[in-house]
């Protein structure tokens, strides 16, 4: 059996800004960009219009907000404004270690997360208790271009692990999100149903 495992809310905690428009507004000015006025609103609005499904890059939404008030980033200082802006401490979940160590003694094990940061999601695992180099990928909504609960996340996921999405059990937090393999033909773990110190357990039994 293969698993994936979302990241933020199951396999770790990351604190993030209050206000994320404020914490890429400071990050921005730091880097000699002009910040609009009305920096709030340009940040809530929609600004590229993308299929259904997909997942718009942070500093892609950044950028085209900055343009929409006749601002210009130089090269990639809006990237590098939105990856300084989300830089979190990282607490790993209670159970996190052994589940992920039990799932990886049966099959391929994954990380698919919903993250629209580039290098957040690598960045809370290095600083988190579970070994990064346990997983036989790490798929992110920002480099597969899609998010949960949309059908080509969990396919990518499953074609990294080389399954297919009827192989994969994903474990998660969010039943809006992590329920969508289900709909694929996968099978959803929530951990308000089994949480991860009982995964292990849990796992064995399905044996």
């Amino acid at each position: 059996m293969a698993v994936s495992f979302d990241l933020f809310g199951t396999l770790v905690d990351a604190d993030r800004p209050d206000d994320p428009a404020s914490a890429v507004a400071d990050e921005l000015r730091a880097r000699d960009v002009a910040v609009p006025d009305d920096w709030a609103d340009a940040y809530r609005e929609v600004h590229i219009d993308a299929p259904e499904g997909a997942e718009i890059p942070l500093m892609a939404h950044v950028s085209a907000a900055l343009a929409s008030r006749g601002v210009e980033a130089p090269g990639n200082a809006a990237r590098r404004a939105v990856v300084s802006a989300f830089d979190p401490e990282v607490t790993t979940r209670d159970g996190a270690l052994e589940a992920v160590e039990t799932a990886s003694e049966r099959g391929p094990v994954a990380v698919l997360s919903n993250c629209a940061v580039p290098q957040l999601a690598r960045k809370a695992l290095i600083r988190s208790d579970v070994d990064r180099d346990t997983f036989d990928a790490i798929v992110t909504s920002v480099a597969s271009g899609w998010r949960k609960p949309d059908a080509r996340a969990f396919e990518t996921c499953a074609d990294r692990l080389g399954v297919s999405t009827a192989d994969l059990l994903h474990v998660g937090d969010d039943p809006r999100t992590d329920a969508g393999i289900e709909n694929c033909g996968g099978t959803a773990l929530l951990v308000s149903d089994v949480p991860l110190t009982e995964f292990p357990a849990w796992l064995e039994a399905q044996q």
